[in-house]
């Protein structure tokens, strides 16, 4: 796939929720750069100090046996150790690393896709407050029609006073 052809969608779908932060696997930063993925981390590990763990941290096995779970596959190429993920902030300093233009279009490109899904993420939690809002008011009418339902009832109800006896009528 060429430089121009990835787009803030393709990379949107390689973004994992790994440990609370969104962050991408280096087999699929190294396919979308065009490299294989032991040369983007040996560029990584001569740079280490640029990729703090807030940046780059590798997962752990558990957490791979629960990504393979979740992508349905039984193994990852043989990897013999798990894979790092990158942060925003670890592909953004990928960029200082890698020199290449092709580097430079997919950084642009994967940083669009980074704050779009901070858009989305934005309009999601606008969305949930309205409709917690709207819940609210409806509740509130709610309680407001259930007691003029009572009321209706009670109207209804034949009173409590024990039958008059009818005149004229032994």
């Amino acid at each position: 796939m060429s430089a121009k052809e990835i787009s803030a969608e393709v990379v949107a779908t390689k973004i994992l929720l790994v440990r609370g932060r969104k962050v991408m696997l280096d087999r699929d930063l190294a396919e979308l750069y065009g490299v294989k993925t032991r040369d983007l981390n040996k560029a990584v590990a001569r740079n280490r100090s640029r990729f703090p763990d807030d940046f780059m941290y590798q997962l752990t096995r558990e957490e791979v046996a629960i990504l393979k779970f979740q992508f349905g596959t039984s193994s990852w190429g043989g990897t013999r150790k798990p894979p790092n993920v990158f942060t925003e902030q670890g592909v953004a300093m990928l960029s200082g690393v890698l020199h290449s233009k092709r580097a430079v279009q997919v950084n642009i490109a994967i940083m669009r896709a980074f704050v779009k899904s901070r858009e989305l993420l934005l309009t999601h939690k606008e969305l949930a407050q309205k409709l917690e809002e709207l819940e609210r008011k409806y509740q509130l009418h709610e309680t407001d029609i259930q007691v003029i339902f009572e009321a209706i009832k009670k109207l209804l109800e034949p009173p409590d006073e024990p039958p008059r006896p009818r005149f004229g009528m032994n």
